[in-house]
């Protein structure tokens, strides 16, 4: 299963741990969401690719 997070992510240059630190989102909940373990609610998944791809815009 590809993670659009972990993509996007990777995209915009960054480290589970800056994104965690930037979002507030503790980094295992991070890492189980790009490990596939376990899912993020949509809105959610949603609201943080649209965060993280205007970082990778603003690059």
């Amino acid at each position: 299963m590809d993670c659009k997070i972990k993509q996007a992510r990777l995209a915009a240059g960054l480290t589970q741990a800056e994104l965690s630190r930037r979002f507030e989102i503790p980094l295992g909940t991070l890492a189980h969401w790009e490990k596939g373990d376990r899912q993020p609610p949509a809105w959610a998944e949603k609201l943080l690719l649209d965060a993280i791809n205007r970082i990778n815009e603003n690059k």
